[in-house]
Parts: structure tokens; C-alpha cells; sequence
């Protein structure tokens, strides 16, 4: 994965099935606004670590579409394996 700013995302649309996990959409909009990484993987996915809007950090998979929109794929609480990825955005070594 590579860290990436994503200030230039246009639209964020959001696939029905993402709900699965009970995240709001805007909640959903929220973390992928307020997001503390981004990172663009390989395959043509985003990832982002950001606050709901009561602070409980989500994680978030988008696909980027070639219109600069993007759809969200996945989207649920964030678990413990991104913890490092945090720290190291962060810059502490906690």
C-alpha cells in the first residue's frame, strides 16, 4: 500500500451491501472526510482509517472509478490489524 492524500475525490457513492456491518452512510462519509490514512493499494482499491461521527474510528474500502468518483465496498470497525498503520501515519512508535 502506498500513502496517498485524497483531497481531489470528487464522490463517494456507497454500495447497499456495506451496511451489513451496520455503518451508517454518514458515518461512512464522515471517516472517509475526517480520514487519518489513506492508502492506495495494489489492486485498484483505497483504504481509509477515520472517526465516525461519535469518534469510533471505521475502516473503509473504496474502488476508484477512472470519473475521479469512488464506491465504497466495505466499510466496519476498525480492527486491531491497522493499529500499526496508525502509529506509523502518526509518527509515534508507541
Amino acid at each position: 500500500m502506498s500513502r496517498v492524500s485524497r483531497y481531489d475525490t470528487q464522490r463517494v457513492d456507497i454500495y447497499r451491501s456495506v451496511h451489513k456491518h451496520g455503518v451508517r452512510n454518514e458515518d461512512i462519509d464522515h471517516a472517509v472526510d475526517h480520514a487519518l490514512v489513506v492508502a492506495d493499494e495494489d489492486d485498484g482499491k483505497v483504504l481509509y482509517l477515520g472517526p465516525d461521527t461519535s469518534g469510533n474510528l471505521l475502516e473503509i474500502v473504496t474502488v476508484a472509478r477512472h470519473d475521479g468518483t469512488e464506491i465504497v465496498i466495505h466499510a466496519m470497525k476498525m480492527r486491531r490489524i491497522y493499529e500499526p498503520l496508525l502509529r506509523e501515519m502518526g509518527g509515534t512508535d508507541e
